[in-house]
């Protein structure tokens, strides 16, 4: 296994989008030996709920669960959950975020990390990729040597008229031998998933993977931009 990939670090806004953007490379290394270590820096529910109507904390307990659970199928390492509001993570300082982040790789010490695709819709998702970039720049404390994006369904297409900001691929994992793993452990998330034609349905799911799988020459893939190699 290339030395790269020994320690890695899945950095994402919300429960559930480790598991879209990367839970069978999660799931693949893992079993490989690697270490992958989980960061989630939102709440993941809050804002979809109505104004009259307040958010049992019950739920969230349970939405934590059920990451863990998540987690667990795809064999990381470790998950951090952190508290940052639903789709506001521009109501937070973006320092607050990037030291953070910073906190968590000085404690991990990935080589690898993969993270949101900066043109998603989603603000948090955004906001996370440009926090992610800034903390692992490369005079940091502690920063990766390779550093790769990835894309969200229901996210990352849906932000029409951006052209600049496409999600174009470059790096694809063989994930044919994962693909039931990560969607076993997306099932955890049982509030997110729902039938075809919706994006974060198992159908859906799978004909991504077979989508990226016949471009990259494989059964089903995930696939990543890379946006950083510091080749040694």
């Amino acid at each position: 296994m290339n030395s790269f990939f020994k320690k890695i670090a899945v950095i994402a806004a919300h429960p559930d989008d480790e598991v879209l953007g990367c839970g069978g490379t999660i799931a693949k290394f893992s079993q490989k030996g690697s270490v992958v270590d989980v960061l989630i820096l939102g709440e993941g529910i809050v804002s979809r709920k109505k104004k009259e109507e307040l958010l049992k904390k019950e739920e969230l307990e349970a939405l934590v669960e059920n990451c863990k659970k998540a987690n667990k199928i795809i064999g990381s390492n470790s998950i951090t959950i952190k508290n940052f509001p639903d789709n506001r993570f521009d109501s937070v300082d973006l320092l607050e975020i990037v030291k953070t982040i910073e906190e968590f790789m000085n404690d991990k010490r990935p080589r690898a990390v993969f993270t949101h695709h900066r043109g998603d819709l989603n603000i948090d998702h955004r906001i996370t990729n440009k926090a992610v970039v800034t903390a692992c720049r490369p005079v940091a404390i502690w920063s990766p040597d390779i550093l790769f994006s990835f894309d969200i369904l229901s996210s990352t297409e849906w932000n029409f008229g951006c052209r600049e900001n496409i999600f174009y691929p470059n790096v694809f994992i063989n994930i044919d031998k994962e693909i039931d793993t990560k969607i076993e452990a997306m099932k955890c998330y049982d509030s997110e998933i729902n039938n075809f034609p919706f994006p974060r349905s198992v159908d859906a799911i799978k004909y991504q993977a077979k989508r990226y799988g016949a471009i990259s020459n494989h059964p089903t893939s995930e696939a990543f931009e890379l946006l950083l190699w510091r080749a040694l």
